[in-house]
């Protein structure tokens, strides 16, 4: 079931989201060669902490962290770890989450470690730019796979590959709601958008091939054929004046300056 929300709940899911917006900000700091990941996710949790929410990823679904930390040829559920040691070049993937007022928040950013390949930095833009094209279907009255398609049409057109296995959803008082959100698809197929619905569109897209591999830790998921992948989230409320995005890049981008994607 797919579950409408009030204007005071989207008020709240708002702030949810502020919140993980701040937190990659603080995180955009930190993010340098010769960083660890789990010294990311102790950052990401003190914050989150501090602000008076809780980390949603931290325990869900047996989830052993308060972010994935998904580097180069990891696509997503990155499990950080002190072993994982960021190097000029990588890029990282950190997907974050708050549960605040009993409202969750999710958003995910690629980040660069210091000069990236200009081929890989074009991944980046590209997926960043193919969330941007997706939100602008995210209309009342429009159909899931005008967004899907808009996703994955762009990102094909340069060249790239689009994640079949994972997908965006729909967020509330729960992390994963319905609607699933995939990043491909059909222009007029799938729910109708309705005002009230809030959705995480978040294009998974790849440099080589669509195909993934599971790793064994049970979380960790990558390229089959070990190239790089990016990964951009927004948290989004359908609203009959358009959609809105609930989360932020901008603490980051303030962060970051010239050096954002």
């Amino acid at each position: 079931m797919i579950y409408l929300k009030t204007d005071e709940e989207i008020e709240l899911m708002r702030a949810a989201n502020q919140l993980v917006g701040k937190t990659l900000g603080e995180l955009a700091k930190h993010i340098a060669p010769g960083v660890n990941t789990l010294q990311l996710d102790k950052i990401a949790e003190e914050f989150i902490r501090d602000n008076g929410a809780v980390p949603a990823f931290l325990g869900y679904g047996g989830f052993p962290n308060s972010i994935c930390a998904s580097v180069n040829e990891q696509v997503v559920h990155g499990i950080p770890s002190s072993k994982i040691i960021l190097k000029e070049g990588d890029v990282i993937s950190v997907d974050c989450g708050t549960v605040l007022n009993g409202f969750v928040g999710d958003s995910a950013y690629t980040f660069c470690v210091g000069e990236v390949d200009p081929k890989v930095k074009a991944l980046l833009k590209t997926t960043k730019e193919s969330l941007y094209l997706g939100i602008q279907h995210a209309i009342e009255g429009k159909r899931l796979g005008d967004i899907s398609h808009a996703v994955q049409s762009y990102c094909e057109s340069k060249g790239y590959s689009v994640v079949r296995e994972l997908v965006g959803h729909g967020i509330g008082r729960k992390m994963h709601e319905e609607p699933e959100v995939p990043n491909y698809g059909r222009p007029g197929c799938g729910p109708l958008l309705r005002s009230g619905m809030c959705i995480c569109i978040e294009p998974m897209i790849n440099m080589g091939s669509k195909n993934v591999a599971f790793e064994k830790d049970g979380w960790t998921v990558r390229t089959k054929d070990r190239k790089c992948s990016a990964h951009f989230e927004h948290c989004i409320a359908i609203r009959p004046e358009g959609p809105q995005i609930l989360s932020s890049f901008e603490f980051l981008e303030e962060v970051l300056g010239n050096n954002a994607i």
